[in-house]
């Protein structure tokens, strides 16, 4: 009988955004596949990798939202168990940290699943809304700007040796980047709380592995902005951007008064979306920086991108020293 036995439930809660009166939290429901994302071996590392990406969803499920002055809403999962609460709500800045952030609780409400849920059937789930004091926001990619992974390799085999066969515990930040986010999160006063938002081309499914990197390197907290497994599949239009580029569009919309400084790499297609988003917002970029990847061609193709480009100060980086010395100079850190 034991071969037979379902799976148990859980939400996951993923870092998101809002402002003082718009509510906008993400999540996922699912089955507990009890991956435990510190267990060590590499059968295990294996099995956690298949188990990310096999997902037993939980479609259209009732979920009840609480906050912490005891408001609740509702909202119910998609296809895939994605949920999106996206609704107007006074006074949410009252509910915050000290750091800008709002914690609420989903459950299950639809108890008709007969299935055991996790937990207690009470999970996190956090907004982030930037303080009046932030003087800028920063929107920084993932792979190779903060995290090595490969992306550029032959046939991208690095890419998959970094993501299945390494614990996110064990993979390692570039040099001084975590140190330099830092900087960037106090700003120029040292208490701004400017927001960093971490957006990449990376399905949701590994929202937990690049959770837990950011937190054992010990970059700011902040949003983490990922994509669907079905947009891997889905065949772009001509001319159509990709999805990390309406995610930045959507985050410079949501604060219309904050300026942005974005941060990715040379390797894929940062600069030119970087360059588009300065178009559509003039007067809100005040820096781009990217990460000089190991490739002569893709090097060149940014330089050439970035020749008449004079929008925002723009930096091809090397080492993070670089980019912190820029930005010391341009007056957005100490």
């Amino acid at each position: 009988m034991g071969l037979f036995k379902k799976d148990k439930l859980q939400v996951i809660g993923f870092q998101s955004y809002g402002t003082a009166s718009r509510l906008y939290l993400r999540g996922r429901a699912l089955e507990d596949e009890e991956i435990d994302l510190n267990q060590k071996g590499l059968f295990n590392l294996i099995r956690n990798s298949w188990k990310r990406f096999e997902t037993d969803e939980i479609k259209h499920a009732d979920l009840i939202v609480k906050l912490t002055n005891g408001e609740s809403l509702t909202t119910t999962t998609d296809d895939h168990g994605y949920f999106l609460l996206n609704e107007k709500v006074d006074g949410l800045s009252a509910l915050i940290n000290q750091e800008g952030w709002l914690l609420a609780e989903a459950s299950f409400s639809n108890m008709h699943l007969h299935r055991e849920v996790v937990h207690q059937n009470r999970f996190p789930i956090e907004m982030l809304i930037p303080q009046t004091t932030s003087e800028f926001g920063v929107i920084s990619d993932i792979d190779d700007t903060i995290l090595h992974t490969g992306v550029v390799s032959s046939l991208k085999w690095k890419v998959i040796l970094n993501t299945f066969l390494k614990s996110a515990t064990k993979r390692r930040a570039l040099e001084g980047s975590a140190e330099f986010y830092h900087q960037l999160h106090l700003g120029k006063s040292g208490e701004a709380a400017n927001p960093i938002f971490y957006v990449s081309h990376s399905p949701w499914n590994l929202y937990r592995y690049l959770e837990l990197f950011l937190m054992a390197n010990n970059f700011p907290k902040g949003p983490i902005l990922l994509r669907r497994m079905a947009s891997f599949r889905a065949r772009k239009k001509p001319g159509e951007w990709p999805h990390k580029y309406h995610e930045i569009v959507n985050i410079l919309k949501t604060y219309p008064e904050l300026p942005f400084i974005l941060i990715g790499d040379s390797g894929e297609k940062d600069g030119d979306i970087y360059i588009e988003v300065s178009k559509k917002f003039p007067n809100r970029i005040k820096s781009i920086y990217l990460r000089s990847v190991n490739d002569g061609k893709r090097i060149k193709r940014i330089e050439n991108l970035f020749k008449e480009y004079t929008d925002a100060p723009f930096l091809l980086v090397n080492k993070t020293e670089e980019a912190y010395k820029h930005a010391k100079k341009h007056g957005f850190v100490q």
